[in-house]
């Protein structure tokens, strides 16, 4: 099973503070998205990609663009909003992987397996979740907490759903908890990216 993937990058980036657009802040000496692509890029169970960017992001749209990526433009009024918008306008009614744009440890390995695991679990959508413990040690900030079986997780930023069911409201779907750094390391402020490198440097993985 190979899936098409979207990088979602349209988001506005509040929490970031810094004039230069979040998915162009640099990251251990590039562009936080480029880690992204390069991951999306190689892993063998996508198909193909397009980078989500919208009136947020017009600056990482045109570097985009140069670089002769695949780039699906939307409102840019919110995550959920702009993946509908995505989806439907290039008709993407099958599983579809999405990763945000700042998860600068992500893997093609990390990547092939969510996909196995999706195909495997028969569920039209999955979600990758992190155990809050995993941010606190590595120093991250958790923006979007997740209630899970009575404990709070954060969201990585790593899901597959099937486009065909994506205006539904309430689909089944499958839940994986992982301490992995690749879905760990989602960056939400400049405190959480000079945290990052410290951890990545530290641990030897960069």
């Amino acid at each position: 099973m190979k899936v098409p993937a979207l990088i979602m990058a349209g988001g506005k980036g509040k929490r970031f503070h810094l004039e230069i657009e979040k998915p162009l802040a640099q990251f251990l000496g590039k562009p936080l998205i480029d880690w992204v692509i390069e991951a999306v890029k190689s892993a063998s169970k996508i198909s193909g990609f397009y980078v989500v960017t919208s009136p947020n992001t017009l600056e990482t749209e045109k570097k985009c663009l140069r670089e002769g990526l695949n780039v699906i433009r939307t409102d840019g009024k919110d995550y959920h909003h702009d993946l509908k918008q995505a989806i439907t306008k290039n008709h993407l009614y099958c599983p579809v992987l999405t990763v945000s744009s700042d998860l600068p440890a992500l893997t093609s390995a990390f990547l092939d397996q969510i996909v196995l695991e999706y195909e495997k679990c028969g569920k039209p959508a999955l979600t990758v979740l992190v155990p809050m413990e995993k941010c606190l040690e590595i120093g991250l900030s958790t923006a979007s907490p997740y209630t899970y079986k009575g404990a709070i997780y954060a969201v990585s930023g790593i899901n597959i759903i099937d486009g065909a069911k994506i205006f539904q409201d309430e689909l089944d779907q499958e839940v994986i908890i992982s301490d992995n750094v690749e879905a760990a390391l989602n960056i939400n402020s400049l405190k959480d990216l000079r945290n990052a490198e410290r951890y990545l440097k530290n641990i030897k993985r960069y």
